[in-house]
């Protein structure tokens, strides 16, 4: 049985040749995304990004106007502080904050296209469509998985 890294691996020697260079990794709550990144991060020597805190720090003195108009390029900035090709993010629920009005997968795919993202999705798959949060949640997405790089762990397919 592949493990998650295992699979997160792979996906990283054959993205380098796509437009966009995002690897999603798909888990519910505790299903072990943030340590098989930890591990990801060990094995190339790149920090693994915490998303929330980070964007957090940078937008609180901002007005909610302003973290609306400034999340894409900070998040941006982020990204491309982290030296080499690849970034590793963790806790992104901050992307989905309602008040924020982003489109979370859009602002990955968009700062995938210079560096290799490998990225924590709480939520699942369903079919062809990837979820964030439950339908009557105000923060629910669905996304089209077609033309998406997932890894998931074993236990969930």
């Amino acid at each position: 049985m592949e493990t998650l890294l295992d699979q997160i691996l792979v996906k990283i020697e054959k993205v380098s040749e796509l437009y966009q260079r995002l690897i999603i990794t798909v888990a519910p709550l505790g299903g072990g995304k943030t340590s098989t990144l930890q591990e990801l991060g060990r094995h190339f020597g790149v920090p693994v990004l915490n998303v929330n805190l980070e964007l957090s720090r940078k937008m609180l003195d901002l007005t909610e106007r302003q973290r609306i108009l400034q999340l894409p390029k900070l998040l941006n900035e982020l990204v491309n502080g982290i030296k080499g090709g690849l970034a590793i993010l963790d806790n992104i629920e901050i992307l989905f904050d309602v008040s924020l009005k982003q489109d979370p997968l859009r602002l990955l795919q968009g700062i995938s296209r210079n560096k290799t993202i490998v990225v924590a999705w709480n939520g699942s798959i369903d079919e062809n469509n990837l979820i964030y949060a439950k339908p009557d949640h105000p923060e629910y997405q669905r996304y089209s998985a077609k033309d998406l790089l997932i890894v998931t762990p074993e236990k969930m397919e």
